[in-house]
């Protein structure tokens, strides 16, 4: 089946994600209203929050003010855990908060679509803790699905059922954790990829590999990188808060990477080295 913007995967539920998604790590206040805005009118329709990220009011309000009905709008937040481990019932109370946040996208009952730890944090009991709240949302209509982000295999294999829908993590070329991804693979938990650009590193922009992979096909080497996100069967979260970098990453349906392009893109794997931000997947 061909891709396009249009393109969703089918989560453990049987709830549809789309496949592109757009993210807003430290888009604040009137500039990440207006990033959300820009991407739903090129034709997003996944958008990537967080409480950590401070924008879960602006995100909420840039859906509502869009004018795409918020079930065409898949919006996904993350729940901040602490090292200190709190209880199911105190966990539940800040997820709450995010939900009253984003019911700024204006439906008759404020819903999160994808509610996800965003990290490891918090021990055994305070990861058991954190899924326990979790499962409780879910039960009561606050959340559709729920999962994790920056989870290692022991992480996934030691919490309680149901399997988490989606494991968010760096994932881009140069850091393919590839024993996460078989894992879940395996586990059918979908895997979502944060940083898919690689943040624009100019050393990583320069690669040769990429480059000729760019000029082959006549695209920017973040297309390039993007294209082989989605072709890996990922979830890549795309970050801008340029107008036309917000159209070229979605830009990504008229080519495709033959097979030898996306061998000699997958040698490009470092490991952990590659990795570009913090690492909590070997976390206790």
């Amino acid at each position: 089946m061909s891709l396009s913007l249009d393109s969703t995967i089918k989560l453990a539920s049987g709830n549809l994600i789309p496949r592109l998604g757009f993210g807003v790590y430290q888009a604040r206040s009137k500039e990440c209203e207006d990033a959300v805005k820009k991407a739903i009118d090129t034709g997003y329709r996944h958008v990537d929050t967080a409480q950590a990220y401070h924008n879960e009011e602006n995100v909420g309000r840039a859906i509502r003010n869009s004018g795409v009905p918020r079930p065409s709008v898949f919006l996904t937040s993350k729940y901040m855990p602490s090292h200190t481990v709190y209880s199911p019932t105190e966990v539940l109370d800040v997820v709450r908060k995010s939900l009253k946040k984003v019911d700024r996208c204006g439906d008759d009952k404020p819903y999160i679509d994808l509610m996800l730890i965003h990290a490891p944090w918090g021990g055994e009991e305070g990861r058991k803790n954190n899924w326990e709240a979790l499962t409780i949302a879910q039960k009561e209509g606050w959340v559709k699905d729920i999962g994790v982000s920056n989870f290692g295999i022991h992480h996934l294999k030691a919490l309680p059922p149901p399997v988490p829908a989606v494991n968010q993590i760096e994932l881009h070329p140069f850091c393919q954790q590839r024993d996460i991804v078989k894992y879940c693979e395996e586990h059918g938990i979908a895997i979502e990829a944060y940083s898919p650009l690689v943040r624009a590193n100019k050393k990583h922009y320069d690669n040769e590999v990429l480059v000729k992979v760019a000029k082959k096909y006549g695209k920017e080497v973040a297309q390039v990188l993007l294209r082989w996100s989605l072709q890996k069967g990922y979830i890549p979260l795309p970050k801008s808060v340029t107008p036309s970098r917000i159209e070229s990453n979605a830009d990504l349906y008229d080519f495709k990477l033959d097979q030898e392009d996306m061998a000699e893109i997958d040698g490009l794997d470092k490991g952990s080295e590659g990795a570009i931000s913090w690492n909590p997947v070997n976390h206790e």
